[in-house]
């Protein structure tokens, strides 16, 4: 049942690569509004493939970017039911100057693996989200129908949170909570020839910031040591944010956390990992985070809080000397399972109150909010998806945690009552986010053939 599927894959490899470069030379950038037809250019893309497949597609708008949803009844009967998600929006291209090609423009170039698709999207997650398209394609070439009933969800608005598809769950629990498992490709791999199921992710609050001071930008020379700059009072309360050690000191951050299990660490320490390697691949010697704390802890069970954007006052050419009105910075925590990000941000709410000087005030923004989730490594669905990793790597898919949020994973358990198969193929140096965002075309192959090996197991009983 499976050898034929993976032949059709082979045949028609040059024609997915071209479907998913078509997919790429949309420039679907969620965060900005002036994408938004491409953004809906690229959902209807989607709803035309999926209708291709004989998927019965609809269009859902949303106070942002629409939702695409999608059926295929399979062969009939009482079969599984699997919920495939993915994200057509991508990050912006910026700084444009540092890519090697147009960041839009899908580039083939040589890598240490093979070939390489340099493009915005490549990976994260249009690149992942074909994958699992041509599966699906190439299964039911073969077969006529597909071996399970299907649902496929799309949404627009991942890489700024989601912040429209948990009301849009709640509005279709009823459809989507009858599936089995949400299936997601949009995790990573151990390396590129061993395959990993993501057990664990961080959940994530993004928040902004503004310190404000006088009522209007002020003559550094005539009021300097006269009041209270509020770019200086913001990177004080920041600064504060973190003690010596690496730990964030908003009271009662930690008191949810839970340590990893003997039989975890016993796993992390299996892996080898080579902090070295994990620092030189972002350009760096030396770590940080809570010092007494292991790599795979600090960035898989730990939480973090970290400035992602800080700016006020005059960033212009030369120089103009000036107390500013206010500040900014956007601060995002990284949470583990337990962690309320509700209370959280309270928590953070507080913290800015005690820390921020007289004269000037600080007003918190909340603009996302997700909890982290863990699945269980013993689940059906999971050990099911590890061996059919393996049909095709040719070693069984190592369990891991994920640094990464992915907000999907902890709403399919909280609004549909269902657990997700973090099925991922991407690589440490892909760059997500970066400049020359790539995915390898050998792990695009790989992650088809597995997904086309996950149906075959299902089809033939062996969950």
């Amino acid at each position: 049942m499976l050898e034929p599927v993976l032949k059709r894959i082979d045949d028609g490899m040059d024609a997915s690569i071209e479907r998913w470069s078509e997919l790429l030379r949309i420039p679907s950038v969620s965060t900005d509004p002036a994408y938004a037809d491409d953004a809906r250019r690229a959902a209807h893309w989607l709803i035309e493939q999926f209708e291709a497949l004989g998927f019965t597609m609809e269009l859902h708008e949303t106070e942002g970017h629409p939702v695409v949803l999608g059926h295929h009844p399979g062969p009939g009967g009482d079969v599984p039911h699997l919920l495939y998600y993915g994200h057509y929006d991508v990050q912006p291209a910026d700084p444009v100057e540092l890519w090697d090609s147009g960041p839009f423009e899908p580039t083939v170039v040589d890598s240490v693996h093979g070939k390489k698709v340099v493009a915005r999207g490549a990976v994260d997650d249009k690149g992942q989200l074909m994958m699992w398209v041509e599966a699906l394609r190439a299964w039911q070439a073969e077969h006529g129908t597909l071996p399970v009933e299907t649902t496929v969800l799309l949404e627009g608005e991942e890489e700024i949170g989601s912040k429209h598809l948990r009301p849009f769950l709640e509005a279709q629990r009823p459809r989507l909570a009858a599936a089995d498992v949400c299936v997601v490709s949009d995790t990573s791999m151990w390396d590129v020839d061993t395959p990993a199921i993501t057990y664990s992710l961080r959940g994530l609050l993004y928040t902004e910031i503004t310190c404000r001071g006088p009522s209007h930008d002020l003559h550094s020379g005539f009021y300097g040591g006269a009041v209270v700059n509020p770019l200086n009072a913001l990177a004080r309360v920041l600064a504060d944010l973190h003690d010596d050690n690496g730990r964030i000191r908003i009271p009662g951050f930690y008191d949810q956390v839970l340590e990893p299990g003997e039989s975890e660490r016993a796993a992390w320490e299996s892996l080898d990992m080579d902090e070295a390697a994990f620092l030189e691949g972002a350009g760096v010697t030396a770590g940080g985070g809570e010092r007494d704390r292991s790599l795979p802890e600090r960035i898989w069970t730990r939480p973090t809080g970290d400035v992602n954007g800080l700016y006020g006052g005059y960033t212009g050419a030369g120089a103009k000397t000036v107390i500013a009105t206010e500040g900014t910075a956007k601060v995002s925590f990284r949470l583990v399972p337990e962690q309320d990000p509700d209370a959280i941000a309270e928590g953070f709410r507080r913290f800015l109150d005690e820390h921020t000087p007289a004269g000037c005030s600080c007003e918190l923004t909340i603009h996302s909010a997700a909890p982290a989730i863990r699945i269980d490594p013993e689940s059906a669905w999971l050990r099911t998806a590890c061996a059919a990793m393996g049909d095709i790597y040719g070693r069984e898919a190592v369990p891991i945690g994920c640094g990464g949020s992915i907000p999907i994973a902890a709403w399919a358990r909280g609004i549909l009552g269902i657990d997700t198969l973090l099925m991922g193929f991407s690589l440490d140096d892909d760059a997500m986010h970066s400049p020359n965002e790539k995915f390898e075309i050998t792990c695009f192959e790989r992650g088809m053939k597995s997904h086309a090996a996950l149906l075959a197991r299902i089809a033939e009983g062996r969950v």
